[in-house]
């Protein structure tokens, strides 16, 4: 696998991160940044997303580096929704829709490197281009969708429970 010591320091707390969102999609339907499972795929993917500024397979900034840095965009902004605008209910479903979208775009690199290196010697894909990679993002892609709509129809009912 080849793996420098960031490569799998960024490894396991990605999975953490992973860990993290999940749990917070089962237990609440969303990525909750106020239960402990929000706050470990929050800090979990900040931390991910800046170590994977200093790994790079090909060298130098690519395609992983620009993810990187729109999905600390994306935490940032939803932390910012999260801890300054609590009384507004709309600033609940960019909340949701920005963490779930950039728990989406995570998985873009994840099923890339995950496809291309396992099993060891005998990779599922040979390259991005490999049509398995390409198939698994059309289902995490349509997932997301209709998760967001599920998200949007669930806040909005915590809404008209809030405001009654």
């Amino acid at each position: 696998m080849n793996l420098s010591g960031l490569g799998i320091f960024h490894t396991i707390i990605g999975i953490t991160a992973l860990v993290g969102a999940i749990t917070g999609f089962i237990k609440y339907g969303k990525i909750n940044l106020a239960q402990l499972s929000g706050k470990v795929y929050f800090y979990a993917t900040a931390v991910t997303s800046l170590t994977a500024l200093g790994i790079s397979k090909n060298g130098g900034f690519n395609a992983g580096h620009v993810f990187s840095l729109f999905i600390i965009a994306l935490i940032s902004i939803s932390y910012f929704l999260f801890t300054n605008k609590k009384e507004v209910g709309k600033a609940r479903y960019f909340e949701n829709f920005l963490l779930s979208f950039s728990f989406f775009l995570s998985l873009v690199p994840t099923v890339n490197e995950t496809f291309t290196r396992v099993p060891i010697g005998h990779p599922l894909a040979k390259d991005i281009k490999d049509p398995i990679i390409g198939q698994t993002l059309l289902v995490i892609f349509l997932l997301f969708i209709v998760g967001s709509v599920f998200q949007f129809i669930k806040q909005k009912r915590e809404n008209l429970e809030i405001s009654k």
